[in-house]
């Protein structure tokens, strides 16, 4: 993919989407700020409301309980029951009906109301269950939270001394003349319980505002480098690729920033390798058809052109011909390895015969430069490789290692192996390599010196196959090297070859234990 820079990038527009915006980031800090501070202020008043209601009910419950003890002591000490007059007991009916917003009724024995504040079931019988209750010698109380009272049952019991027991039970030689029902309004405490609710709405109405508030705030705040590095993506996606994204702030945006900006330095990279490619490739294809051009031009103009040289310079154009079919063979073959889907044939092999055979091939071209090649062999190694790819690589760096080589130099091959990895070193007593050019020698078309390479013939694109057919075999090749020293090329591939997922999980975890054998 071509990236071009414009001086003025016009971002694309965004089609709104609801989904969108509610995952968006700013979306998500404003709810989850707004429920972290709005939640517990809710739950905390609920609570609240409960606890001091329910402790309202009992104190109130506990206040009349104790009331309606004193009512019931006044109506034995007044000797009610017998004589229904007495102006006390009458006096602390009215104070505390009327005072507690009450109904008090005295029922005798037979179940007859004797005595109502309300003055209307006079003389009637009451068989309710809190009375017969009472009247079992038990004290009750009720309470109504639906209608708004609390009831009450007492008996009203004579023991033997004129006193009533402390738990209101009947005992030996006691009487029961009858029982105490009272009914009080806690309208109070409904009322009571309305205020406090509203006090809580209204702190809820101002959390709530404020909750509002700051979690507008703080999320547009949070979000700001988040927005920022969007737009710097959006200018990017534009086509304004020196642009980097500068964000400071969060770790973890940090973070993000840098590895975009690592992934556009990459991008720069490969832009600049693709179109030095590119520049490359239109060169090195120009270069035959130039000469055979020059070579043509020349024999046309020229009259009377004498046999030898038309031979001469037919030979020349065969040569440039060769030139070219070689660098278009060599380029299908990248473009086909580069395939992700790229065909490779794994069989078992020996490692061994491979790199014999292929020494035997290239020592009668060494001979020519009086060049030793020296093959070492620390055991049998049998590895799951595509021979024929695994061949090129062989080849090419012994070729490499014999082009590059003064005269009457070496050339050491080593085959050794572990029990994961064998390793192939190919050494040479040559020219070397420049620290600066050993990063780029595995790129296309790249050479290190490139008048000799024109006089020792080759396309450029040897080490970039060799690279490629070692990572298709999950391996690493790796390159040392001193000018005027020579240079070394160490290969590590595993001995079993296991593609997919499986392949890059072990390699993670091996990586640096065996890149240390590369060296």
């Amino acid at each position: 993919m071509k990236i071009k820079k414009k001086n003025k990038p016009v971002l694309t527009g965004k089609k709104f989407s609801v989904f969108d915006f509610i995952y968006s980031i700013r979306v998500q800090i404003f709810i989850t700020i707004f429920l972290v501070l709005l939640v517990p202020v809710l739950i905390s008043n609920i609570f609240l409301l409960n606890i001091t209601k329910k402790n309202y009910i009992e104190q109130k419950i506990s206040k009349l309980q104790a009331q309606n003890t004193m009512l019931r002591n006044c109506i034995l000490s007044e000797n009610y029951m017998d004589n229904m007059d007495s102006a006390l007991v009458k006096a602390e009916l009215n104070r505390l009906a009327n005072g507690y917003d009450g109904r008090i009724e005295i029922i005798n024995n037979d179940f007859i109301i004797v005595t109502d504040t309300f003055a209307l079931d006079e003389n009637k019988t009451s068989i309710s269950e809190l009375v017969m209750r009472s009247m079992a010698g038990d004290s009750v109380s009720v309470y109504n939270e639906e209608g708004h009272f609390l009831e009450f049952a007492m008996p009203i019991v004579i023991v033997g001394n004129g006193n009533v027991e402390d738990n209101g039970k009947e005992v030996e030689d006691s009487k029961m003349v009858g029982a105490l029902y009272m009914r009080y309004s806690t309208e109070d405490a409904e009322s009571f319980n309305q205020d406090l609710f509203s006090m809580a709405m209204a702190i809820d109405v101002i959390v709530f505002v404020l909750a509002v508030l700051l979690a507008a705030l703080i999320s547009k705040y949070i979000s700001i480098p988040f927005k920022n590095a969007d737009k710097t993506l959006q200018e990017i996606t534009a086509g304004d690729t020196g642009k980097t994204i500068n964000i400071s702030g969060y770790t973890e945006i940090r973070q993000i920033g840098e590895g975009i900006n690592h992934l556009l330095d990459k991008l720069g990279e490969q832009e600049k390798s693709r179109q030095e490619f590119v520049s490359n490739v239109s060169h090195e294809l120009k270069t035959p058809i130039t000469s055979m051009k020059v070579l043509a031009d020349s024999l046309i103009g020229q009259e009377n052109v004498p046999e030898e040289l038309y031979q001469e310079f037919l030979t020349d154009i065969g040569k440039e011909i060769d030139r070219e079919n070689d660098i278009i063979t060599d380029l299908l073959s990248l473009v086909r390895m580069d395939k992700e889907d790229a065909d490779i044939n794994i069989a078992t092999s020996n490692i061994n015969d491979i790199v014999e055979l292929t020494l035997k091939r290239l020592r009668p071209i060494a001979a020519l430069k009086n060049i030793e090649v020296v093959f070492e062999s620390f055991r049998p190694v049998v590895a799951e490789v595509d021979e024929v790819k695994f061949t090129i690589v062989v080849s090419n760096l012994v070729e490499n290692a014999i082009k590059y080589n003064v005269n009457d130099g070496w050339v050491r091959v080593s085959l050794n192996a572990d029990h994961q990895y064998f390793y192939i070193k190919v050494q040479d007593s040559g020219i070397g390599i420049a620290e600066e050019d050993q990063d780029r020698i595995f790129d296309r078309f790249f050479r290190v010196d490139k008048a000799r390479s024109r006089e020792t013939g080759g396309t450029g694109l040897g080490l970039a196959i060799t690279k490629r057919i070692v990572v298709m075999h999950k391996g690493v090749i790796k390159v040392h090297s001193a000018e005027n020293e020579g240079t070394t090329f160490t290969v590590r591939v595993p001995l079993k070859y296991i593609d997919g997922e499986a392949t890059n999980n072990k390699k993670n975890s091996d990586t640096k234990k065996n890149d240390t054998n590369l060296l």
